[in-house]
């Protein structure tokens, strides 16, 4: 598991010692965020997106962080597209419409300059 920390400003070329404590219930594993990340990419984006090994990331609110990437039935993986939030405590997959969209497209980008270039 990797720990992202967001918000944090770290001064230039200065010395940085980080200790980390933080008691908080997660409820949602990260292959369940994984999961229903994927689930939602095929039900609102498309066949080919899905989500990858998340990060937990510690900010206002502990988030699983899965990676959303492309996948082509005949090479597999092709690429990351972006990424998408999931509460941990919740569940709560924090997304709009737009962002989907935006995911979408850019996974048709990827797919586009991908297969003209292997084809």
């Amino acid at each position: 598991m990797t720990l992202e920390l967001s918000e944090m400003v770290l001064p230039a070329q200065a010395e940085v010692r980080i200790q980390f404590s933080l008691t908080a219930q997660v409820n949602i594993t990260d292959y369940t965020a994984q999961r229903q990340v994927s689930k939602l990419l095929l039900d609102h984006a498309g066949n080919l997106l899905y989500g990858e090994q998340p990060t937990l990331v510690a900010g206002r609110r502990l988030l699983w962080r899965v990676p959303v990437w492309l996948a082509s039935p005949r090479t597999g993986p092709v690429g990351q597209v972006g990424v998408l939030d999931v509460d941990a405590q919740t569940g709560e997959i924090l997304y709009n419409q737009a962002a989907l969209d935006e995911l979408a497209e850019r996974g048709n980008a990827l797919a586009r300059r991908t297969f003209h270039t292997t084809n």
